[in-house]
C-alpha cells in the first residue's frame, strides 16, 4: 500500500528543455528516472514500444507483464509504475494534449479508441507490427534528435501517424467516426466530468453548463454512446475512488470525503452498486 498522497509527474520532471514533447530510449529508464518506480500520476500522455524487456508497469490495476513486444498506452490522471530492467529495449514518447492539439482541433486524441475512459492500456505487437512501428519511432527519434526547420510541426505529424497506426492495430475493425454536433457536445461533456465530478455528480449542472437540457443531454449520450448522462458521470467517480483504494492508504471515510460524498455510508452504498463489492473487499481482493 503506498502513502496517502499520490505523486504528480509533468513534462519538465523528465526533459529539460522541452516540456510539451519527451522521446527517450527505456534503457535504463528506472535508473534515470527512478521517482516512476512509485505510484504516481501524469498530467501528460506517454507511449512506450517495449521490445525486450524483464519488468512490468501496473496502471490502474492493470498489470502489464512483457512475454512479446507490447505498446503501453499511459493517460494523464492515471496512475501507474514503472520497473523495467535496466536492459531493457524500447522507447517511450510522452506528449501534452497542447502540443498535439496546437494542429490539430481539440477533440482529435478522443479519436482513438486506446484514449477511451476505461480502455486496455496496451496491446501485444505481432513480429510484423512490430518491425512496422519500429520505423516510425525510428524516423520520430531522428527528427528529435536533429536541428532542423520546422521541428515541432514534423514531429507533431509523426505523431498523428503513429497514433493512426496503433489505432489499426487496437482496433483493426474500420470504422469512420463522425464529427457532428451532438458528438462534440459529448465530448465537452466527458472534459466537465473531469473537472467537476468530485463536486457535482448531477447530469443538471453539466447540463447547464452545456447550455442545454438534462433530457437533451440524457437523450444524446444514449445515442452516441448507448449509456446515459448519470452513468457517464458515476463510471468516472467509481474508477478514482478504485484508483484511491488499490494506490493509497487513505481510510475509506477519508476517499468519501475526498471524493466529494456527503457520508461513509452514502459513498459504501454508491461503490457497491457500481462494483458488487464493498470499497474494503475491493481494497483486499486488489492487495495481492
Amino acid at each position: 500500500m503506498q502513502s496517502s498522497l499520490i505523486s504528480i509527474c509533468n513534462m519538465e520532471d523528465f526533459s529539460k528543455s522541452n516540456y510539451d514533447i519527451f522521446y527517450d530510449s527505456l534503457k535504463r529508464f528506472n535508473i534515470k528516472f527512478p521517482f516512476v518506480e512509485e505510484s504516481h500520476k501524469h498530467d501528460f500522455y506517454s507511449i512506450l514500444f517495449v521490445d525486450t524487456c524483464n519488468g512490468e508497469i501496473e496502471i490502474d490495476n492493470h498489470k502489464i507483464y512483457f512475454n512479446c513486444p507490447k505498446v503501453v498506452i499511459i493517460q494523464p490522471n492515471c496512475i501507474s509504475k514503472i520497473n523495467l530492467h535496466p536492459d531493457t529495449s524500447g522507447k517511450i514518447i510522452s506528449f501534452t494534449e497542447t502540443f498535439f492539439s496546437l494542429r490539430y482541433n481539440n477533440n482529435s486524441l478522443n479519436d482513438f479508441s486506446f484514449f477511451e475512459n476505461g480502455s486496455k492500456p496496451y496491446m501485444s505487437l505481432d513480429f510484423h507490427q512490430k518491425q512496422h512501428l519500429q520505423t516510425f519511432f525510428e524516423l520520430f527519434e531522428y527528427e528529435y534528435n536533429a536541428i532542423l526547420k520546422d521541428k515541432t510541426k514534423a514531429l507533431r505529424s509523426y505523431l498523428n501517424i503513429l497514433l493512426v497506426q496503433l489505432e489499426r492495430i487496437y482496433n483493426p475493425q474500420i470504422s469512420n467516426k463522425t464529427h457532428n454536433s451532438k458528438n462534440e457536445k459529448i465530448k465537452e461533456f466527458e472534459k466537465l466530468v473531469e473537472q467537476y465530478f468530485r463536486a457535482h455528480k448531477m447530469p443538471s449542472f453539466y447540463a447547464e453548463k452545456l447550455h442545454v437540457t438534462p433530457n437533451y443531454l440524457n437523450k444524446i449520450c444514449k445515442n452516441e454512446v448507448s449509456k446515459t448522462a448519470g452513468d457517464i458521470v458515476r463510471k468516472r467517480i467509481t474508477i478514482e475512488a478504485q484508483r484511491l483504494l488499490h494506490y493509497t492508504n487513505l481510510s475509506i471515510n477519508e476517499i468519501a470525503h475526498d471524493l466529494g460524498f456527503e457520508n461513509v455510508s452514502y459513498f459504501i452504498t454508491f461503490f457497491k452498486k457500481q462494483t458488487f463489492v464493498t470499497p474494503e473487499q475491493f481494497r483486499k481482493d486488489t492487495s495481492h
